[in-house]
């Protein structure tokens, strides 16, 4: 491509040093003019070409959304500075520094007027469909939100790789940051991850979609109640789960009555499947969508039996994407993540 730019730029550069010279270089044939002008015409046609070959056409559609078993809630979370730490193998760990102060503040600007009105237009016009919606019994704040100090200013952000990769974070960020002068540091991974990462102390508060794996994290200690605030979880923004797949859908699930019988008509006719794997949210949405009787959990060992079909990642929301568009496979994705992939030409 560079190479016949190359080519066309000079051609037509040379088409302007003709005509710029042309009164006074008479002595210009017009079959020469003529023959750069055909070099040009080819060149044209062939960047044309080219270009057309290069460009990266999307194949995944979504086939089925808006299903009532694919609402996808997110929930904020504080983490206690008095829970009980401990790293990877069960030991304790001490001298944990939670910024509760820095936590408190960018909870507050997420359910403040400003960051709900954010969050629930983000993407509308760069895509032309709402990837968040606001829920209507949010809890909201309205009070003052503190400026931050030379101690408070770095705030810990666990969060799921969907609310990262869907670039909704990317959107709000910058606006508190702006404001207040706290700087977050973000460390995306599946809800389950996630969630680990502040059991270890790693983490001011955590930004997650799972509701059993929230409950679980506060029921243990992890979480803490905003002063203002009924409950730990907060949960404020929700979009979809959408099955996507192969645009020839030979599944058919699309047509299928439901989001149920679309994942056993996947798996009674063996068609790739792409898994999460990671125990993030949306792997814990699509175990709750296979038919019973398959028996796939999160244990390796209860699809060892179906791994000529059903594919285990164990990593990201785009990353995943990325698989099942090279595979022609289906996966259960967010919405919001799902557009910003189409509207990147699949890259991740």
């Amino acid at each position: 491509m560079k190479k016949l730019l190359a080519i066309l730029m000079t051609a037509i550069m040379l088409l302007g040093l003709m005509a710029g010279c042309a009164p006074k270089q008479e002595a210009v044939e017009a079959p020469a003019e003529e023959a750069v002008e055909e070099v040009v015409e080819e060149v044209v046609e062939e960047v044309a070409e080219e270009a057309a070959e290069e460009a990266v056409v999307v194949d995944t559609v979504i086939l089925k959304e808006q299903d009532d078993k694919m609402i996808n809630t997110y929930s904020a979370i504080a983490v206690n500075p008095e829970a009980p730490f401990a790293d990877a193998d069960g030991n304790p760990v001490a001298d944990v520094a939670v910024n509760t102060a820095g936590a408190d503040a960018l909870i507050q600007f997420l359910l403040s007027e400003e960051g709900l009105k954010l969050a629930g237009e983000y993407g509308v016009e760069q895509y032309g469909d709402y990837l968040f919606y606001v829920k209507e019994d949010a809890p909201r704040y309205e009070g003052e939100i503190a400026a931050a100090t030379e101690e408070t200013k770095v705030i810990r952000l666990s969060t799921t790789t969907s609310v990262n990769d869907s670039g909704l974070l990317g959107y709000l960020l910058p606006a508190f940051e702006e404001a207040y002068g706290y700087t977050v540091e973000v460390q995306s991974a599946g809800t389950g991850k996630a969630i680990a990462a502040a059991k270890y102390g790693n983490a001011d508060l955590i930004l997650v979609h799972s509701k059993s794996q929230e409950e679980a994290f506060v029921e243990e200690g992890f979480g803490r109640v905003l002063e203002g605030f009924d409950s730990e979880r907060l949960s404020f923004i929700y979009n979809y789960f959408v099955l996507c797949g192969p645009s020839a859908d030979p599944a058919g699930a699309g047509t299928a009555a439901d989001v149920l019988t679309a994942f056993a008509s996947i798996a009674d006719g063996k068609y790739t499947f792409i898994s999460r794997g990671d125990s993030s949210g949306t792997h814990t949405k699509e175990l709750s969508l296979w038919p019973e009787a398959l028996g796939i959990t999160a244990e390796a060992d209860s699809f060892a039996a179906y791994t000529d079909w059903y594919v285990s990642a164990n990593t990201g929301m785009g990353a995943c994407l990325v698989m099942a568009e090279e595979m022609g496979g289906y996966i259960l994705t967010d919405k919001a993540t799902f557009l910003t992939f189409v509207a990147n030409d699949g890259v991740m």
